[in-house]
């Protein structure tokens, strides 16, 4: 029987994305849905900073294997959702991380989402012109 690999945990939320990510002990490479970060954020290159903070921030950029899968939402929604992802689960491999990790502010939940459309309106507050003749 093999042994269980070593893996940690960490869900992520941002608006309508969800991401799960998955750390294990390696050498630092990232994969996001099957593809390199590179390829799947090809036209966005300033948005891997975003998810890579976390890591760097603790040092671990080179001591973990980050697995993602995300869903939902647009290109800056998953990349948020991956770094909460990855804070959330650097959090549970080593407890030492939360103070940095919290400070920076990568364990909140950003809750703010889109308002929803009210009858009567075009958008969530923007009305018809209004003509009093």
């Amino acid at each position: 029987m093999a042994a269980a690999m070593e893996q940690y945990l960490g869900t992520g939320r941002r608006k309508c994305s969800v991401a799960r990510v998955y750390l294990r002990p390696g050498r630092g490479r990232i994969v996001i849905n099957g593809k390199a970060p590179e390829v799947y954020f090809a036209k966005h290159p300033t948005i891997e900073d975003t998810f890579r903070a976390p890591l760097r921030e603790t040092h671990t950029i080179s001591k973990y294997d980050v697995i993602v899968n995300v869903m939902g939402g647009g290109v800056r929604g998953q990349a948020d959702a991956i770094r909460h992802g990855i804070s959330r689960a650097l959090q549970v491999a080593n407890p030492a991380h939360r103070p940095v990790l919290k400070s920076l502010g990568f364990l909140t939940r950003d809750p703010r989402e889109k308002e929803r459309r009210k009858y009567g309106l075009v958008k969530a507050r923007k009305a018809f012109q209004f003509s009093k003749r």
